[in-house]
């Protein structure tokens, strides 16, 4: 059981830390784009948050691929099971229980599945505070003299 602990928890902080990563990433951009001067602020608003979104997206699929290959390693799921989907479900924490792990891995799925709500969470903050800013640049901008307030 040790074992599995200490795996899932290497696992999750490797996860973390490409989470982390993606969230420089995701917020560089947003700065970035939110620093712009915009005609059409409900259009620069929508693709700061579609850039965003999409970069937290591709952060989870890769973290999914590190437990993939986790479980390649340990052999946590039964021979010929689908590991892309079992990750996937354990993950997202959707847990269809079609596939379950072998009985001396049996934690792994739920060590996946905290980590996936963890860095879910984490996500939901992010496309929050990349909104708030966002807004609160584009208002700004529209009290600049000699804005009408578009």
């Amino acid at each position: 059981m040790l074992l599995q602990v200490v795996v899932g928890a290497l696992v999750s902080a490797i996860n973390i830390g490409i989470h982390a990563l993606a969230t420089v990433f995701a917020v560089s951009i947003a700065r970035a784009a939110g620093l712009r001067h915009t005609n059409s602020p409900r259009l620069h608003l929508m693709g700061v948050m579609v850039a965003t979104a999409a970069a937290l997206s591709v952060a989870h699929t890769l973290e999914v691929l590190v437990w993939v290959c986790t479980y390649w390693l340990v052999q946590a799921a039964p021979p010929g099971s689908d590991m892309l989907y079992f990750a996937f479900v354990n993950y997202t924490t959707l847990g269809y229980g079609d596939i379950t792990p072998v009985s001396e891995w049996r934690l792994i799925g739920p060590l996946t599945a905290m980590n996936g709500i963890l860095l879910f969470g984490w996500s939901a903050a992010i496309l929050f505070e990349v909104l708030r800013k966002t807004l609160e640049h584009l208002e700004a901008i529209e009290r600049l003299p000699g804005r009408n307030g578009q």
